[in-house]
């Protein structure tokens, strides 16, 4: 049951449901999300690296000169005490001292806290007024906003004489609304932009990528801040579609395709009245909560309609043929809603709304890979016991302490679907292209074949990106494309890439230009091979190959190799030990 409030004490608060869930953190990425483990670190102290977070903006403020507090605080502690950092210290008896007054900025990239005396984030290494939103991961990083100007920003002619030029106004006082976007499209080819008659425009686009984005889902965002900037924010878009414009992919050599709302008898197949109608309400609402981490303003409807409109009508597209494959550039996120609630930033369940809708439009069987940092719990229960969708799904899990504290190994389904929910739950943060490539050798793909879709949705969260505040994992854009290109031979290339998660714009716009240049058809720029796992990253496949070939035979030979890699991990160990 969804309760909406609107002082941000939601009634289905997570942090009330400590039997079922985790404690949830700061932006309701509970656990270990936001706590390294048991020893109450914030994750940031090291996740990451300083040259691959994103840019800054200044949003200034007056707070007391206390840096140490910043630095042992975690996410949790800031939330839940927002007014923990005073401008008194009752306990201080030091009343002489003068105080001491400094001006803080919030990183735009990974929205920490920095104080003004310095110009590049503590923890991204950003400059504080870099130009990311305005040239996207193109921007220098350590360096002040260049200010190109639109001329400059024109690339070379790159796809069947497409020219581009995107200039995106960003105001630094009111936000970027959809007045304040200028797009200027330069001696684009009439059969991608004004579409022509014939068997050539039909030609062209089945064997087009499409993109599925609309500027009002920037509306949606959270309405008064608390003590930290909202890390699902419609900056996320920004940096993303200004990546895109500046590597002459998206407007150039993507189709777009024109938003529509999602209906209500679309909704009902997912989700049930109740949580529609809670979602339906907050366009009345100035400012309202459905967990202390999941907002809504009066825009987050439309938005969120606006958002499965456009995953269910790129599935639509995709199975017909009318264009080759697609990425849903969308928010709010999906994958957390469930039938009832939402929750984890997530109000309606976008790729659950895509794979219906492809199977009403002739696909027989969908497979959801989810490769987010954290276990869509929403999608699995919504199809756990459906035999037509499997779902798959890699995550930070920790034995549960990492949220949403769903998606063990032995989550494998219900009612006769046993073995159509297929999780890869790891054990520890900071996992990489390593692990998750090999993990898609001999658990993804091997079940993937032996089930046949017809139409794959990845579930593409890019919060286990290197540097995302988060996820705190090591997963690079070169990996992210191989897993793309990996999933590229399933359904005869039908894939639909839907945008989850990630933090951290610098990374998450990086990682999703480089997915959809494997849709254009390019190479992954890195290419893995003979991969190497972590022992914990072994372990962990080894533990879900085990459980789930039981219900996928193809996995028996794998299972004999994969011990057998095992056995020469101990026999290492041993050896080592010995040594010592």
């Amino acid at each position: 049951m969804n309760h909406l409030t609107t002082n941000g004490e939601a009634g289905m608060s997570l942090h009330k449901q400590k039997e079922k869930l985790p404690l949830e953190g700061f932006n309701g990425r509970g656990g270990n999300s936001v706590l390294d483990g048991n020893n109450g670190r914030s994750c940031y102290e090291n996740c990451g690296e300083k040259d691959i977070a994103g840019s800054s903006s200044s949003q200034p403020d007056v707070v007391c000169k206390k840096a140490w507090q910043h630095k042992e605080m975690t996410f949790q502690d800031m939330y839940e005490n927002q007014n923990l950092i005073d401008d008194d210290d009752d306990d201080d008896d030091s009343d002489w001292e003068p105080l001491q007054k400094v001006v803080k900025w919030f990183c735009t990239n990974c929205t920490m806290v920095n104080f003004d005396d310095i110009v590049h984030c503590d923890v991204c290494g950003e400059h504080k007024e870099s130009g990311i939103l305005r040239h996207g991961y193109f921007a220098p990083p350590l360096l002040q906003d260049a200010n190109l100007t639109v001329s400059e920003m024109e690339t070379k002619e790159r796809h069947e004489g497409f020219f581009h030029a995107m200039l995106l106004v960003y105001d630094d006082a009111f936000g970027w609304k959809p007045d304040d976007v200028l797009i200027e499209i330069r001696w684009m080819s009439a059969a991608a932009y004004n579409g022509i008659n014939g068997t050539s425009q039909n030609s062209a686009l089945s064997s087009s990528t499409a993109i599925g984005f609309d500027e009002r889902m920037l509306l949606h965002s959270e309405v008064e801040m608390k003590s930290h900037p909202h890390p699902e924010r419609p900056d996320r878009l920004r940096a993303i579609a200004a990546s895109l414009a500046r590597a002459g992919i998206y407007p150039g050599r993507c189709y777009p395709i024109t938003a529509r709302e999602i209906t209500k008898e679309e909704l009902l197949m997912v989700h049930s009245l109740e949580h529609i109608e809670a979602v339906e309400l907050t366009s009345k609402i100035f400012a309202s909560y459905f967990t202390p981490d999941t907002y809504a303003n009066g825009h987050s409807a439309c938005a969120a309609r606006l958002a499965a409109g456009l995953c269910a009508d790129l599935a639509s597209a995709i199975v017909s043929g009318r264009v080759k494959n697609g990425f849903a550039l969308v928010r709010p996120p999906g994958h957390h809603a469930g039938v009832k609630q939402a929750m984890g930033f997530c109000l309606h369940n976008n790729a659950a709304v895509a794979a219906l809708a492809a199977q009403a439009s002739g696909s027989r069987k969908v497979l959801i890979l989810d490769w987010d940092v954290h276990h869509g719990n929403g999608t699995q229960e919504i199809f756990k016991q459906n035999k037509s969708v499997l779902y798959i799904s890699l995550h930070r899990h920790e034995g549960g302490k990492f949220y949403p504290g769903t998606g063990a190994a032995d989550e494998v389904g219900t009612m006769g679907a046993e073995g159509y929910c297929v999780n890869v739950p790891w054990s520890r943060r900071g996992v990489g292209d390593n692990d998750y490539v090999f993990a898609f050798q001999n658990v993804v793909l091997p079940i993937a074949k032996e089930f046949a879709p017809d139409l794959t949705i990845i579930s593409a969260g890019f919060d286990a990106a290197r540097g995302d505040p988060l996820g705190c994992c090591d997963v690079s854009p070169a990996g992210y494309a191989t897993m793309t290109e990996m999933l590229n031979d399933l359904s005869g290339g039908k894939l639909l890439v839907i945008l989850e998660g990630g933090y951290n714009l610098r990374s998450i716009s990086s990682s999703a230009t480089a997915v959809i240049k494997v849709l254009l058809g390019e190479s992954p720029e890195c290419e893995l091979q003979n991969v190497l796992p972590s022992k914990s990253g072994l372990q962990t496949v080894l533990e879900v190959v085990k459980i789930q070939m039981n219900y996928w035979p193809t996995l028996g030979s794998s299972f004999a190799k994969l011990q057998l890699q095992w056995g020469m991990y101990s026999l290492e160990n041993k050896s080592e030990d010995l040594s010592l």
